[in-house]
C-alpha cells in the first residue's frame, strides 16, 4: 500500500524558516514527507546586515534554488495572505494566480517588520532597515543627500546604533543624530557604555539621550519639548510581528506572536509551530525571548528536531534557550561583544574595537553558514516517519 507523504509546510524564509525546512529535510526520510517553503524572494536576506545594504555596501546573493539543491524541501515562490488552522490550509498568491496549500504540519516563521509605534507621520516619512525594501528605499536616498544634511536615527536600541555608526562612517560628510528613549547604551555594562559613547563621539554623532520622538515630518522630527532637523529619518524602535497570526484561531499573545510550548508547538493548534520573531518563546527568569536571529535560530533547531521526533515516535527533547552574547558593529571597524546572562542581562566583560568587528563578522557568516548547513555539519540518519495517520501519531508522541 503507498503511504501519501506528510505534507509540512514552513512559511517565510528568514533565518528561522530556512534553517527549519533544511534541518527537516536532514532528518526525515524524503519519501515520507513533502517540505514546501514558501517565500515572497528566491534568495535568502541576511536582515542582520541591512544597515550594510543602506549606505551601498553589496552583500552576497544566496539563493534558495542553489542552498536547498538535492535536499527535497521545495521552493513556492508566494506571498502568504491567510493561514486557516481549522481546515490547515496556507493562502498564497504569486501576483498571477491564488491557491490553497494543505497542510498536515505548518511551521510558521513569518517573522516581522518595523513597529511605527503609532507615532504621526512615521510610516509617511520616515525609513526603515528591517527588511531589504526598506534599506532598499534608504539606501536610494541617503545616495541623493549633499553633505551636511541632517539624518536622524529613531531608537537607541541595537539597530539604531548599528545604523547610525554605519551611516556616519559610510557617509562622514553628513549630520547624523541618535534619539534614544533612554540614555546611550543604558543597559550596557559600564565597560561596554564606555566604549559605545567614545566610538559614537569619534563619528561625530550628536545624541539625544532620554528623548521620545512623537511626531515625524518630511525635514524633521519633533520630540516632547523641542524639534531636529532631518532630511531623512530612519526608525529603529522595534519589530512588529506579521499580523496574519492573529487574524486566526491560533492562541497569541497582545502583540500577535504566537504562544508556544518547549517544543515550539502552538497551545492552541498541536499541528503548528512557531519559530523565530513569530512565537512567543519563554526564556530564562520566566521572561519572552526578545526578537532577534540569536533567538530564532534556536528555535527553528527545536522546532525542526520537535517535529522529527514526534512524526517518527519518539518523545522530543527540549534544549533550554538562553543568551551568551549581544553582538553589535559599529561601523566596519569597530564592534562591541556584550557578554551577558542566561536572561540578557549585562556582564562586566564585554570586547571592544577591532577584535569585536572581527567577532560580530564571524558571527554573522556563521549565520548564513548555518542556513544552508542547518545541522552545523554534523553527520544526520533519516528516518522513517511512522504509518499512522498524522494526528494518531501526534498523539502517540506529544
Amino acid at each position: 500500500m503507498q503511504v501519501t507523504p506528510h505534507r509540512i509546510i514552513v512559511i517565510g524564509a528568514g533565518y528561522s524558516g530556512a534553517i527549519a525546512a533544511g534541518r527537516l529535510a536532514r532528518r526525515l526520510r524524503r519519501q515520507d514527507v513533502a517540505i514546501t517553503l514558501v517565500n515572497a524572494e528566491p534568495d535568502f536576506v541576511e536582515r542582520v546586515r541591512m544597515h550594510q545594504l543602506a549606505v551601498g555596501q553589496e552583500l552576497r546573493p544566496r539563493l534558495f534554488s542553489e542552498m536547498f539543491a538535492g535536499t527535497g524541501v521545495r521552493l513556492r515562490l508566494a506571498r502568504v495572505t491567510a493561514v486557516d488552522v481549522d481546515r490547515r490550509t496556507v493562502t498564497v498568491t504569486d501576483g498571477q494566480s491564488t491557491e490553497e496549500l494543505p497542510y498536515d504540519t505548518l511551521v510558521y516563521a513569518l517573522g516581522s517588520a518595523w513597529n511605527t509605534q503609532g507615532v504621526p507621520g512615521t510610516a509617511e516619512h520616515a525609513h526603515d532597515i528591517a527588511g531589504r525594501p526598506g534599506a532598499l528605499r534608504l539606501r536610494e536616498r541617503l545616495a541623493g543627500l549633499a553633505a551636511g544634511q541632517p539624518v536622524v536615527v529613531v531608537g537607541g536600541g541595537l539597530t539604531g546604533l548599528e545604523a547610525a555608526t554605519e551611516i556616519a562612517e559610510a557617509r562622514p560628510d553628513l549630520d547624523v543624530a541618535l534619539a534614544a528613549r533612554g540614555g546611550l547604551g543604558d543597559w550596557l555594562s559600564p565597560k561596554g557604555a564606555r566604549h559605545l559613547r567614545k566610538v559614537v563621539d569619534r563619528f561625530g554623532i550628536t545624541v539625544h539621550e532620554h528623548t521620545a520622538v512623537t511626531a515625524v515630518e518630511a525635514d524633521r522630527v519633533t520630540t516632547a519639548d523641542s524639534t531636529i532637523p532631518a532630511a531623512v529619518t530612519v526608525w529603529t524602535t522595534g519589530f512588529a510581528v506579521h499580523p496574519i497570526a492573529q487574524a486566526t484561531a491560533l492562541k497569541t499573545d497582545t502583540t500577535g506572536r504566537i504562544e508556544v510550548d518547549g517544543t515550539m508547538r502552538s497551545l492552541s493548534h498541536p499541528d503548528v509551530y512557531a519559530i523565530g520573531d513569530a512565537a512567543r518563546v519563554m526564556g530564562p527568569g520566566d521572561k519572552p525571548l526578545r526578537m532577534s536571529c540569536a533567538s530564532g535560530v534556536p528555535t527553528a533547531w527545536q522546532a525542526a528536531d520537535s517535529i522529527a521526533s514526534r512524526l517518527t515516535g519518539t518523545k522530543p527533547t527540549t534544549v533550554p534557550l538562553r543568551y551568551f552574547n549581544q553582538c553589535i558593529s559599529l561601523g566596519r571597524r569597530e564592534g562591541l561583544i556584550q557578554y551577558v546572562t542566561a536572561d540578557d542581562r549585562a556582564r562586566p566583560a564585554a570586547l571592544t574595537g577591532r577584535t569585536a568587528a572581527l567577532y560580530k563578522e564571524l558571527v554573522c557568516k556563521g549565520a548564513a553558514w548555518g542556513v544552508t548547513n542547518p545541522t552545523l555539519g554534523l553527520p544526520t540518519r533519516r528516518r522513517g516517519v511512522i504509518t499512522q495517520k498524522p494526528t494518531e501519531a501526534v498523539a502517540r508522541a506529544a
